[in-house]
Parts: structure tokens; sequence; C-alpha cells
């Protein structure tokens, strides 16, 4: 399987939606009650994990005191995980809730790259629905409070006299690794780790598409231009709410002129550069990962992940596989 087959982290078929049982009330309920059905608790955009080096998603039962003290529209039908009803369990509190003494809330961003593929995904879709929540409780037309319906997934304006509804929304953005056949275009920001680069990326903006939208942020942020652009892979990124498009693109000039403040520093590095340690690697769980890994692996004796120098962001080691 190549690297373009597999979907990225928090990508993949990891559960059946069934947006059709959205509408059915009251196989809602029954399946909220059913013993089987698992409970995904959100905290603060936090998810909850089992203590130790290796962590995995902890779940929630249906008899849990944490889903029974929930408020009804805290709990978001999300589909069918392995078979069985899923539901998001919105937690509030100033301070972490005590759901179990195995477990703890982290950060996903952080951890996600050690989660099996499926429990990844759940917990990315449950944070990203829990934020979108938490940022529409009112109205953008009329002001007046929100109310979840669909399971959740559609908040209604309270106001008769308006009645707007809301989705979920997607930011939209390209991620590109700009090449010229031997060598790869990256940048860092400033407020990054030493050493630490990337592949070029930005939001799409109204009116663009998304070929208009590499090509400017490409030449805005390193001043090259770019030609036979190409779609890679695309990633969920709930970190808040984004969906980033992969792609890989050829340049049409070397001379790098920045011409916005975004990246403190844009350079071309070799496979050779890369080999040795320097620039440091994005995350293994990231698509820029994935677009460089790709690049290296299609010039290079040995691949990305067995090459010893190469390392992380942050961190002296080798890239290890996800």
């Amino acid at each position: 399987m190549s690297s373009t087959d597999r979907p990225n982290i928090f990508a993949g078929p990891y559960l059946d939606r069934r947006s059709d049982l959205r509408e059915r009330e009251d196989w809602l309920a029954q399946a909220g009650r059913d013993p089987h059905a698992r409970f995904v608790p959100v905290w603060q955009s936090r998810n909850l994990f089992l203590r130790g080096e290796i962590p995995g998603a902890l779940l929630l039962a249906a008899d849990h005191v944490a889903v029974q003290e929930a408020a009804p529209d805290s709990l978001v039908f999300l589909g069918l995980y392995r078979e069985q009803a899923c539901f998001l369990v919105e937690l509030e509190g100033e301070a972490p809730p005590e759901v179990d003494p195995q477990g703890e809330f982290r950060e996903l961003r952080f951890f996600g790259a050690m989660l099996p593929a499926d429990e990844a995904g759940l917990l990315a879709y449950a944070r990203a629905l829990t934020l979108w929540r938490q940022r529409h409780r009112f109205c953008g037309v009329c002001g007046s409070p929100t109310r979840g319906t669909r399971a959740g997934h559609v908040l209604v304006c309270t106001n008769e006299a308006c009645r707007a509804e809301q989705f979920p929304r997607i930011d939209p953005a390209i991620i590109v690794l700009v090449t010229d056949g031997e060598r790869a275009l990256l940048g860092r920001q400033a407020s990054w780790p030493a050493g630490r680069y990337s592949t070029i990326a930005g939001f799409v903006e109204p009116g663009e598409s998304l070929e208009d939208a590499i090509a400017r942020e490409v030449r805005e942020e390193t001043g090259v231009a770019v030609y036979d652009i190409r779609y890679h892979s695309s990633q969920p990124w709930p970190f808040p709410s984004s969906i980033m498009l992969g792609f890989t693109a050829m340049a049409s000039s070397a001379d790098i002129v920045r011409a916005d403040q975004e990246l403190e520093d844009a350079r071309w590095f070799s496979r050779a550069d890369i080999a040795a340690g320097f620039p440091a690697l994005p995350s293994t769980q990231s698509i820029s990962f994935r677009l460089i890994q790709d690049w290296y692996d299609s010039g290079a004796e040995r691949p990305l992940l067995e090459t010893p120098g190469a390392r992380l962001w942050e961190t002296k080691e080798r890239p290890q596989p996800t």
C-alpha cells in the first residue's frame, strides 16, 4: 500500500455516521440507554485518555454518572462505532471532572498518532463537534440562544421570528510541498522551536479555487511561482475546525523572496539535509509529514522512516512509523 492509499490520521472509515437516524428521536432515546452504547467525553476541547505511556481512548457506558447527569442537549449522536451506538457527551466545569481514576483529559493534538486509527478519528470528530457547538450558542443573525436539533448536528435559533439554522462549519486550508525535483521548499514561523520547518500552508479565501490559493500562499510567503499543482490527500484537522487539503507543486523559480511577515525563514532542503537531521520534520500524525515523506522516499535509497539521522520537531529521535 502506498502512502497516498492509506488515510491520514484522523481520517478513514472509523465509524458509520448513520445520518438517517438523527431524525428518529425514539431510536436515539432507546440507543442512549443501551448498555452497549458508548459515550465520548470531551471537556474544554480535551479528550479522555487512559493513563500510561501508550494512551488509549477511554469511552463511557450509558450508566456512568457523567452520562446520567449530563444535560440532554449535551449529548450528540456520532454514529455506529464498532457496530454500537456512540454519542458525544460534553462535560463542563473549570476543573477537569474526575470521570475515571484510570483516565485523564489530554490534548488530542499531541497523542493522536499513538492511538489506533479508529480511536483517533472518533476523538477528532467529537472534539470538532464540541468546539463548533460551543462557538455557536447564539444565533449569528439575531443573537438569540440556539438549540440543538437532529441529534445535535444542527443548531436552530430559538427566536420564532428568526429560526435560522447553523450547521457544523469546516475551514478549508491548503498545504503544499513545493519541490524542484531534488529539493523541497520549507518554511518556519518565529514562534516555533529552533530548527522546526514545515510545508507551506494557508486558508482558502472567498472567491478562490484551491489552485489559486496554493499559488497565492506560496508566492506571498516565499516569492516562488509554482506550476503542475497536483492533489495528494486530505486530513481532518480539528484544531479547531480545518480540513487540510494536501497538494504537491513544482517550482518555476528558485529565488526566495518573503513578501509578508508570516514566516521567519524559508529555504530549500535536499534529501541529504533531511537525512542529516536538519530541518526537524513535522509530527508523523500531520499531513505535512506525509507530503515530505512521499517526496523523500521517491528519490532516496532508504525510506525516511528508516533513516537514522532524520528527526522530528523538538526531539532528536528518528521518526517512528504510524
